[in-house]
């Protein structure tokens, strides 16, 4: 998949609002606000289950955010979109600061130790409290690698699609 074709996971709808259709939504956008920037959103239910939506407006409200979708002006439309994901064109976002990385462009890099060892690609990463952790699968094992830059993460090249970690191979 090229970084061209790829979505971004940018929030969720979580709940209703009132009984004019508006929803309830979390949003990974930073700031939050900012998820009203990038439209079409791409919502999704399950796998190949998508409704592309334009339009949306939304505020906070409390210590949440509403939205407002076109075509949605009811408590019953509203309820059916509950627990779809909100996704957006990867090449929607603005590129990251140097340094900074969008997870969904880490994803697929081949990794390689700084002796040049191969331990697979980046399955998928995940937040903790101290840190992000890159999942690297190799078909045969999964490792998890903490993706700390200068310690762990020594180098990441996209367009060579690598990155290099001190990492120890048996471990």
């Amino acid at each position: 998949m090229t970084a061209a074709s790829r979505r971004v996971l940018i929030g969720r709808i979580v709940g209703l609002y009132g009984v004019q259709g508006w929803l309830k939504i979390e949003s990974w956008a930073e700031p939050r606000m900012r998820i009203f920037d990038y439209q079409p959103w791409l919502l999704t239910a399950a796998p190949g289950v998508e409704t592309q939506i334009s339009g949306a407006k939304g505020r906070s409200q409390g210590k949440g955010m509403v939205a407002q979708l076109p075509g949605v002006d009811d408590r019953e439309h509203a309820a059916a979109l509950i627990g779809h994901d909100i996704y957006v064109a990867r090449e929607q976002l603005p590129p990251p600061a140097k340094d900074e990385y969008y997870w969904v462009d880490l994803e697929g890099l081949e990794v390689v130790t700084t002796e040049d060892v191969k331990l697979g690609r980046v399955s998928h990463l995940f937040a903790t409290g101290a840190n992000d952790v890159v999942v690297v699968r190799d078909g045969e094992r999964e490792r998890l690698i903490p993706f700390i830059q200068g310690s762990y993460v020594r180098s990441v090249d996209l367009s060579a699609g690598r990155m290099v970690v001190d990492w120890d191979p048996e471990f």
